[in-house]
């Protein structure tokens, strides 16, 4: 509701209950300067009607101009003149810190560590694999 339907409302009401004999002489009697005060206060607070938004000084702007305005920009053909243009060249070391970095935490983003094998051999040479065979089986020119 409006201010002005409150206050009109209100005026009603304080004329409707007028025919009590105490409203009569409420509303016959004046207001001290407590009172003043209190509805100055109220008045300040609540502002004057000059101050509530009008369409008068309003300045209309354009639907394509906001659509524009909120469209995203490609900087693309920009940034890869920039970067071409640089003579600046880092370190490769530094570059795989920095995609270290940025690659993540969890073990799903992190590529498995290559870990060097060693070729799969035995310790035994083929004279200890003859030598137990002719002690576990007694061989000919054994012990």
């Amino acid at each position: 509701m409006s201010v002005s339907l409150l206050r009109k409302g209100l005026e009603l009401l304080e004329t409707a209950g007028a025919s009590t004999p105490r409203a009569k002489k409420a509303a016959s009697a004046q207001p001290n300067k407590k009172s003043l005060k209190r509805t100055r206060r109220k008045k300040k607070w609540l502002g004057s009607g000059r101050n509530q938004a009008t369409i008068k000084g309003k300045v209309i702007k354009s639907a394509v101009e906001e659509y524009r305005k909120c469209q995203a920009v490609d900087h693309f053909q920009e940034n890869l003149q920039y970067m071409m243009s640089s003579q600046f060249i880092t370190d490769n070391t530094v570059t795989q810190k920095v995609l270290a970095q940025n690659r993540g935490r969890k073990a799903r983003d992190r590529p498995q560590e290559e870990t060097k094998k060693k070729p799969e051999g035995t310790v035994f040479t083929e004279e200890d694999f003859q030598r137990f065979e002719r002690e576990y089986f007694g061989g000919a020119g054994g012990v």
